[in-house]
């Protein structure tokens, strides 16, 4: 098991400049750079609304029967003190939209949140719908992210396949996250194949397709690979040798010092060490999919998840985050004693899956948002069609 040293410590005790920023390119003249000159979608906003729902049929089809999931409902507010709501990080720069519910002239209220995702709400449904080891649950979630910065992959309004299956203590090890990853592998690469069929126009010699097999990479590996370069950068280096990537090990601090990129401290298992690098010891039981998008030319990432906390890794990672405190709620008080089953889990982004498979240069493409008039006039003179 980790160290219980404090990250705060691990991150003043290095002289490396952190890479920690959260998604989002950051200003719009680096937006306008980033989406690509000349640019024409394969399919018409008629044939994209088509291919979005059979993309969609196919993957929640063949993803439940990969992993042994049933689709269920999910909830779009939660209650605030119920502690479920996803922080997406530990720095607190990306917090949920609250609201007051004056229920019954104020006598019965309700302070609510809308939720960033169902992560943890997931693992208390495992328990909810009395799923054995070996049997999971997969959500059509939607969400909203206020604190995003709004480009060419990046919504105010996310949409994912949330998704969660028990499993047993002998199976929190690599492993088995990474069977579990070449399954999800399975069914992306089989989405693809069956647009093709369906949608032929897809199959432009510009854009190679998704490789068969997914590489497996541990974020001390690629900062021994790259060295000087900062994290995104470091991913797209590699995603360019390697088009298809599962980078595990984010969230604890690397040999510089810093995370690969910062992670919240209750749900993803970041902490537990694992063999790993040709036998050397390392850290961490998550990971994200990272793939090359052939039309942007950018890194893309379609999912993060992994084995989730136990007990111990949970106290070890939220005393690391100086959020001890938080222990208090009721998600947390189930997992310390030991009330919520083990289990494994991600999101897989859908508009960053469609958008992918569809060829298209913008996620406002695939997926009805809000965007500043900025970005609109820019991809407008990129002939990119956004949806509004």
């Amino acid at each position: 098991m980790a160290s219980s040293v404090s990250l705060r410590s691990a991150l003043s005790a290095s002289n490396v400049p952190p890479d920690l920023a959260g998604p989002g390119i950051g200003n719009y003249a680096s937006v306008e750079t980033v989406l690509p000159e000349g640019y024409r979608a394969l399919l018409s906003p008629k044939e994209t609304q088509r291919a979005i729902f059979a993309a969609k049929a196919y993957i929640e089809e063949h993803l439940c029967q990969e992993l042994n999931l049933m689709m269920v409902t999910v909830p779009l507010i939660v209650e605030a003190e119920s502690g479920i709501n996803d922080m997406l990080d530990r720095d607190g720069s990306r917090t949920p939209i609250p609201f007051h519910i004056a229920n019954d002239r104020e006598l019965n209220p309700v302070d609510a949140q809308i939720v960033q995702a169902a992560t943890k709400w997931k693992r208390m449904a495992l328990r909810e719908f009395e799923m054995g080891p070996g049997e999971g649950l997969c959500t059509d979630m939607r969400a909203v992210r206020k604190d995003y910065f709004l480009d060419h992959d990046h919504s105010a309004y996310v949409d994912q396949w949330d998704w969660e299956r028990r499993i047993r203590a002998d199976e929190r090890n690599l492993d088995y996250l990474k069977d579990t990853v070449r399954s999800i592998w399975k069914v992306l690469t089989g989405a693809e194949h069956y647009l093709h069929r369906h949608f032929p126009q897809l199959k432009d010699p510009r854009y190679r397709p998704l490789p068969e097999d997914i590489r497996f990479l541990h974020a001390e590996d690629l900062l021994d690979m790259y060295p000087d370069l900062p994290r995104k950068q470091r991913e797209t280096e590699i995603l360019q040798r390697f088009p298809a990537v599962f980078l595990i090990g984010i969230g604890w601090p690397l040999r510089n010092g810093y995370p690969h990129e910062m992670r919240a401290a209750d749900y993803d298992d970041w902490a537990t060490e694992v063999q790993e690098r040709e036998g050397k010891l390392a850290h961490g039981l998550n990971g994200d999919i990272l793939v090359w998008n052939p039309v942007t030319k950018r890194r893309h990432e379609l999912m993060s998840g992994g084995i989730r906390v136990d007990a111990e890794s949970l106290r070890t990672q939220m005393q690391m985050a100086g959020q001890s405190d938080l222990l208090q709620h009721p998600y947390h008080q189930a997992i310390l004693r030991g009330e919520l089953p083990l289990s494994i889990g991600g999101g897989i982004g859908q508009s960053r899956t469609q958008m992918l498979l569809l060829r298209k240069a913008h996620i406002g493409e695939v997926s009805v948002s809000v965007w500043p008039k900025v970005l609109k006039e820019i991809s407008a003179k990129k002939h990119i069609h956004v949806l509004e």
